[in-house]
């Protein structure tokens, strides 16, 4: 599968003192980088609960590379992070083991939940938890095939409606929030309130994007 080009974003990065907070005091449709693609200024290295047995975190060329744990390593947004009408968007590779690469926990509305992408086993693409069921057992269970290696573009987007994910420019999944009900499993309550991890896998990340949507 050929790789995704590099995607410049729309604005400067923030300097780094200011990351966090400029996230939320952009203007609505506005891209703002969250990574510099030299540092992990903004984050933090997820070290509680299921990442003690964490590995290496580190920028390489542009990248941040999170070396296979056990069984997970990860990082955390480092201060408040909007809770409705955002998009993030970012591209991840898996470069070893053969599950999720890029489970990204994030706020809906007053809930958190994880997107996953690539997990049991390699191909499962969903949200955990919806009504209490993880994402091979929920209605947005999907499956794509990942190759080691390969650079994939992911993005979520959360309304006050929907949470939509594009991979590759596909629409994996639109689900509608009425009357639904979001979690997370406890291995991922250390990367709240944002935070990407994966799971007895080494992972890459880059070009890690966010902008508010109007309300």
């Amino acid at each position: 599968m050929a790789t995704v080009p590099t995607v410049a974003p729309s604005s400067a990065p923030a300097p780094a003192a200011s990351r966090p907070a400029v996230l939320l005091e952009a203007a609505p449709g506005e891209w703002v980088s969250l990574f510099d693609g030299k540092t992990l200024s903004g984050w933090r290295v997820l070290t509680e609960k299921a990442f003690v047995g964490h590995k290496e975190v580190r920028v390489d060329n542009g990248t941040i590379v999170m070396e296979r744990g056990q069984l997970q390593t990860g990082i955390g947004w480092d201060g408040a992070f909007p809770r409705e009408n955002y998009e993030v968007s970012l591209e991840a590779k898996r470069t070893d083991g053969h599950d999720f690469f890029c489970g990204m926990t994030f706020p809906v509305g007053d809930e958190p939940c994880t997107l996953i992408v690539g997990g049991w086993g390699g191909s499962v693409v969903g949200l955990s938890n919806v009504d209490h069921m993880h994402a091979a057992e929920n209605m947005t269970t999907n499956s794509m095939s990942f190759e080691n290696g390969a650079w994939y573009s992911v993005r979520l987007r959360v309304t006050t409606r929907k949470i939509d994910v594009w991979i590759q420019d596909q629409h994996m999944i639109s689900l509608d929030r009425e009357g639904r009900s979001f979690s997370v499993w406890w291995e991922q309550e250390a990367a709240r309130p944002f935070g990407i991890a994966n799971w007895d896998t080494g992972s890459a990340l880059r070009n890690v994007r966010f902008r508010r949507l109007a309300d």
